[in-house]
């Protein structure tokens, strides 16, 4: 009997001690992972969400194959003219009586005229506003005398007028103009690019090539400028001038012209592009060189030069009712100084009120 409960006594305390030992596990804290190791507080799973791309020296220059991105304040393409907060740049360049740049004028001295009323400029700046800038290089037919003269004179501009903010590019003009090299800021491949180029052959279609450039031009902030190097005369669309020139206007472009070999000549067909580079020039602020001689091609250039590097740059906020998509007139001119000349853009195209998209952001 007594052998009987002593066993019963040690199954119990063997019971005990195995509900013990249970009770002893360690269970994992908020302070521990699943392990028991220490760790991160255990909660909700978070779904990841893609940040936006970074900026990059590309953003702002799109390739042929791909195109542009248009801001959602700008309006529909079909429109006349792109319009980033319904600004309108006023690049001018102001000269005293023997064609000397004036520096040093400050906002107040200028004058803006907008259709006869006088309008209040908002901004002015200097030479920190970027270039955009496509030249725009005769390789018809037409043009033989001093080529290789023309094709250094050309890369040396680049060398000259290119600062580290200003981008440049290339359209060949031959009888189907096309885009040689895209904005770059390599001042070598704009070189090597002109110095790529063959004999010159074909028509010209010089025409297509402005409208093509100045459409290239329209998405990049800055001042948006044409240098075109041809002796101006068009053979493949010479009834579309007026269409051109709206196009060039519409886009913000200034034109300037280095216009080669029309010493040779004086025929009509060269007078009457001569006057055509004249318009070009006078509507959008910009300038015609005519080279008499080889080296004068080379002055054309470096005054094309300090004039984009001596340039105002004049800011005009049209109020809301003149988003019509008319062409409305501008006079620039300085205050209290009858002894200079202002060399400006003589008109824009308004935006249409209803055609501008309003940004969600």
């Amino acid at each position: 009997m007594l052998v009987v409960i002593l066993m019963i006594c040690q199954s119990c305390l063997a019971s005990a001690f195995a509900q013990s030992g249970r009770n002893q596990e360690k269970k994992p804290t908020p302070s521990q992972g699943a392990s028991g190791k220490p760790g991160t507080r255990p909660g909700p799973i978070a779904v990841p969400v893609p940040s936006p791309p970074s900026p990059s020296s590309d953003a702002q220059s799109p390739s042929k194959d791909v195109p542009a991105k248009v801001s959602s304040d700008e309006v529909d393409e079909t429109d006349t003219v792109r319009v980033s907060s319904n600004l309108v740049p006023i690049p001018a360049s102001v000269v005293d009586a023997r064609g000397i740049a004036i520096t040093g004028l400050r906002l107040e001295d200028f004058e803006l005229r907008i259709d006869g009323q006088l309008k209040a400029i908002s901004e002015l700046t200097r030479t920190e506003t970027s270039v955009r800038l496509v030249m725009l290089f005769d390789n018809s037919g037409s043009l033989h005398h001093a080529r290789e003269f023309e094709k250094r004179a050309a890369m040396q501009f680049f060398r000259t007028v290119m600062r580290p903010t200003d981008e440049a590019a290339i359209y060949s003009v031959e009888t189907e103009s096309y885009l040689a090299q895209p904005l770059t800021r390599n001042v070598g491949l704009l070189q090597a690019t002109i110095a790529g180029f063959g004999n010159p052959e074909g028509a010209t279609s010089l025409f297509d090539a402005i409208i093509d450039a100045s459409k290239y031009l329209r998405p990049y902030s800055g001042r948006r400028v044409l240098v075109i190097v041809s002796d101006g005369i068009e053979t493949m669309r010479e009834g579309d001038f007026e269409l051109t020139l709206k196009e060039a206007v519409a886009n913000d472009c200034q034109i300037f012209v280095v216009q080669t070999g029309l010493h040779d000549s004086a025929n009509l067909h060269a007078l009457a592009a001569e006057r055509r580079m004249e318009e070009f020039a006078s509507q959008t602020g910009g300038a015609v060189y005519i080279p008499k001689t080889y080296y004068d091609v080379d002055k054309a250039f470096e005054q094309i030069a300090a004039d984009l590097a001596q340039q105002y740059v004049l800011s005009y906020y049209p109020a809301e009712e003149r988003r019509d998509g008319r062409f409305h007139l501008i006079d620039l001119r300085v205050r209290a100084r009858k002894d200079v000349r202002v060399r400006a853009r003589k008109g824009y195209y308004s935006p249409k009120a209803a055609s501008v998209a309003v940004s969600s952001r």
